[in-house]
């Protein structure tokens, strides 16, 4: 197992949630970080707390790929390159395909698709050359969809893929690319959506099984960090992510489908509804 001592690692989103927390863990293990997120004054109290020798705070909006090419130019200046990317950053939409906010839905595909390319993009001169590790976050979402979700579905079904093709590019480099696939996590992201809809909380509620549960920031953490060590292929959180994976095509079909459609009828309508109330088809954060 290699590790990420002395290593240079780039998180987009790094101001709060899994961004924030695969920071502190990785500093923990001695890599130093570059931190961008579009929110300074929480970017800026968790490079403060990690310290000007370990941390860059530099803002930075994924969708703008100047934005992310001076963001690297900076970390090069400080810290002389970037080994690994973790592509994090990125946001979610609420409603049904009639009833979302076109705009939004746009938003949704530019920061969580558009950006990854640009992060991508601007790191890899630098991380081909140190032979280094992408981590591009996904979700169980890219091979599971949710009814209300189809910004966010198409999106990481989208850098999944993503992340599939630049493995097939940069492999003969030296680079590996993983992608990480999870489930509901206790993030701010997840959180605001149970608080705006109440339709939100009860889907995941009705969901079967291990579905229907939450998995805490630090067990996802821990998660990212052994597979970013490890240059891992895929990373699941939980683990059982990766069965649910291998079933995809089970998951799209008429009999998967069954559980959610019988739901569908009363809960849709009700989230349309809890978001005509909000005048927003996305968190209060994100707006």
């Amino acid at each position: 197992m290699s590790n990420v001592r002395n290593k240079v690692v780039l998180i987009t989103g790094g101001a709060r949630g899994i961004g924030a927390a695969t920071a502190r863990e990785l500093a923990k293990r001695g890599a130093r970080l570059v931190l961008t997120d579009i929110d300074q004054e929480p970017l800026d109290e968790i490079a403060a707390e990690l310290g000007p020798d370990v941390a860059l705070a530099v803002v930075a909006d994924v969708t703008d790929l100047a934005a992310m090419e001076a963001a690297v130019a900076a970390a090069t200046e400080k810290f002389g390159g970037i080994d690994i990317v973790v592509a994090n950053a990125g946001i979610a939409s609420y409603g049904s395909v009639l009833g979302v906010d076109p705009a939004t839905f746009r938003r949704v595909i530019d920061i969580n698709i558009t950006g990854v390319f640009h992060t991508v993009r601007a790191a890899l001169p630098s991380v081909i050359e140190r032979q280094g590790y992408v981590l591009v976050v996904s979700s169980l979402a890219a091979f599971a969809a949710a009814p209300g979700l189809a910004a966010y579905n198409a999106s990481k079904a989208g850098v999944e893929h993503f992340g599939n093709a630049l493995r097939l590019e940069v492999a003969h480099h030296g680079v590996a690319v993983g992608t990480a696939h999870m489930s509901w996590i206790d993030t701010p992201l997840v959180q605001d959506a149970k608080s705006d809809l109440s339709a939100f909380a009860e889907m995941i509620s009705i969901l079967p099984g291990p579905l229907s549960k939450t998995t805490d920031v630090d067990a996802c953490v821990r998660a990212f960090a052994k597979g970013i060590e490890k240059r891992s292929r895929r990373v699941y959180v939980p683990g059982w992510v990766g069965l649910i994976r291998a079933r995809r095509n089970l998951l799209s079909s008429a009999t998967g489908d069954r559980a959610t459609l019988k739901h569908v009828p009363r809960l849709l309508p009700k989230m349309d509804e809890e978001v005509r109330a909000l005048g927003r088809s996305t968190s209060a954060r994100n707006t």
